[in-house]
């Protein structure tokens, strides 16, 4: 039997402390499973924002999505860690990746590193992190190359999937969707990596556009024209874009359940409202 699904939004615009409490007791109320916090410069700090969502909420888990390694001391992230998870009542779940902006590192006055360096520093992390961490908070873990997809497969409670890939040379983080068959092969190639698991993990997908709409060609010709050489009829096979009426929007979400294994979807905070009955129709089943 598949697990059953789980829900999440991003919250990724700041906000004062009333508006913060009133968008986090929102996405409870819509039935999100998990509010989310990224860890980009110009977005909210992910743990007080967390440890303010759980005062303003009762039932969510409450993740980081994901941290950004690079910004991190693994002795003092653990720290942070422990006791963003005590004072939100064991609600905590640990998103972390190896940070992809070269800007953002830039402002912050930190190294940025070559992959390799980069995906050391992740590997690092992950170790102390298990080493130093007495509370058991699931581990989400998301990337797309080899390395990181080990890492994942052999660590990670939740595998994070984006479905899209940096731009290369892009400093500013750009990024662009996979094609359906690049996407297809990452997901085989984790699996096969993580085939030895005892318990498999729990699989996410970070969704990108949720566009509620009988006209799903135009509701994705934007993102054509600034995609080369992507189609219309390739754009709507992406598993990221969840495009058409609600009914077809539930039906792709039953269906990358059945192809790819995602019970576990992620949306962004614009797309909070026009997802939820979604959230209601399917959530828990």
């Amino acid at each position: 039997m598949p697990r059953p699904f789980r829900f999440g939004v991003s919250f990724i615009d700041p906000a004062p402390a009333d508006e913060w409490r009133a968008k986090c007791r929102r996405a409870e109320e819509l039935g999100y499973d998990v509010i989310l916090v990224p860890d980009h410069l110009g977005m909210p700090a992910p743990f007080p924002a967390l440890v303010a969502a759980a005062g303003a909420t009762e039932r969510p888990r409450l993740g980081t999505f994901v941290l950004n390694a690079g910004f991190w001391n693994p002795a003092l992230l653990a720290r942070e860690v422990a006791t963003t998870d005590a004072l939100t009542g064991g609600r905590l779940e640990l998103g972390l990746g190896a940070g992809y902006v070269q800007a953002e590192h830039d402002a912050a006055g930190l190294p940025f590193g070559s992959p390799r360096a980069r995906v050391d520093h992740f590997q690092r992390t992950v170790e102390e992190l298990g080493r130093l961490l007495d509370s058991e908070v699931p581990l989400m873990l998301g990337g797309n190359g080899e390395r990181m997809l080990g890492l994942a497969a052999e660590h990670a409670d939740i595998a994070a999937f984006t479905g899209a890939s940096l731009v290369p040379g892009s400093t500013e983080g750009k990024l662009v969707p996979m094609t359906d068959a690049d996407f297809s092969a990452r997901l085989a190639r984790y699996k096969k990596l993580a085939a030895g698991r005892e318990e498999p993990a729990e699989l996410n997908l970070l969704i990108q556009m949720v566009a509620v709409t009988d006209d799903r060609a135009a509701a994705v010709a934007p993102l054509v024209e600034r995609v080369p050489d992507t189609t219309v009829e390739q754009a709507l096979e992406l598993p990221i874009l969840l495009v058409g009426t609600l009914e077809q929007i539930t039906a792709q979400v039953l269906a990358q359940r059945d192809t790819y294994g995602f019970t576990y979807l992620t949306v962004l905070e614009p797309y909070m409202e026009a997802f939820a009955p979604v959230v209601a129709e399917l959530g828990g089943k």
